[in-house]
């Protein structure tokens, strides 16, 4: 492989981090998504990017379907490949973008999973408070569930960002877009807690991030992710876990008790409104409760 393409790719990082204003998760996704076509490349013999063609993307484009990857990774990697090249043909690097004409296969359609208020009490429960890493993990999961905010967010968020006399916190979300949450009594009392006690012992030095690891230093959203898989893992729920469906959680829960589909668009940060149509579903509870109510014969 030609020297020209480790360039692009710094190239691509740099756009990604400050055109984009990604998130360094997402950030490395991409790279890792590109690195795996620069393989490809590689076993096809192609050593520059000009090189690449639009069989060269079908050929490609087959080799993922063969590998069994979901159609929603699929698209990932060809929406991260399309502008990766787009950026390369706007800097004068490559003639023209070959995945231009390439078609994004179509994820399949499912229903958000998300934990039960129930297994969220169960979740809770699981956390011990008498430590000051147990505060910020309580204080991390109360403040999750009651905003649904990402996990990049939360890492994000600064002392600044949050006031405890009117119990709203600001974020700062995808693309520079801020927003600002109200979060409710528990979350106010987990934050109020973990600033008071837990915080001041794992802080070594000045510093004006919410959430700290133990060393002192600003918590990453990779941090983060560690810490609620373990809280997960620990409290013996079943069936898929990730730290994300504590934000589905958030939206279902919102939407199950009565919420509007605009309010519950804002609160999570979403720019269309098709974003948030997802959590439209109702829970198996909620739909016995409906029914009881409102059939004759129930």
């Amino acid at each position: 492989m030609s020297e020209n393409v480790n360039i692009s790719l710094k190239l691509f990082i740099e756009y990604l981090q400050i055109e984009k204003n990604y998130s360094q998760y997402t950030i490395e996704h991409y790279q890792t998504d590109i690195k795996g076509f620069f393989m490809f490349m590689a076993e096809q013999g192609l050593k520059k990017l000009n090189d690449v063609e639009y069989m060269d993307v079908r050929l490609f484009l087959t080799k993922l379907y063969q590998e069994g990857l979901a159609r929603k990774t699929i698209a990932r990697k060809i929406s991260c490949l399309r502008s990766f090249f787009k950026l390369l043909v706007r800097e004068g690097m490559v003639n023209d973008n070959p995945f231009q004409l390439t078609s994004i296969p179509k994820g399949d359609k499912r229903l958000p999973q998300f934990f039960y208020e129930e297994e969220m009490e169960q979740l809770f429960n699981s956390v011990e408070v008498d430590t000051a890493l147990g505060q910020r993990n309580m204080a991390i999961l109360e403040v999750m569930y009651a905003t649904g905010i990402r996990v990049a967010e939360c890492a994000s968020i600064q002392l600044s960002d949050i006031d405890l006399d009117i119990s709203v916190i600001l974020i700062h979300g995808k693309g520079k877009k801020d927003r600002y949450i109200p979060f409710g009594s528990f979350a106010h009392d987990a934050l109020l807690k973990y600033c008071h006690d837990g915080r001041l012992k794992l802080q070594k030095e000045k510093s004006n991030h919410l959430f700290l690891n133990h060393r002192g230093g600003a918590l990453t959203d990779r941090g983060i992710r560690g810490i609620l898989n373990k809280l997960i893992e620990k409290s013996s729920l079943e069936g898929g876990i990730h730290p994300h469906k504590i934000r589905h959680s958030f939206a279902t829960h919102l939407m199950s008790n009565g919420a509007d589909m605009r309010t519950v668009q804002e609160l999570l940060g979403h720019a269309f409104l098709s974003s948030t149509q997802i959590y439209t579903h109702v829970t198996p509870d909620y739909l016995k409760k409906t029914y009881n109510q409102y059939h004759p014969r129930a």
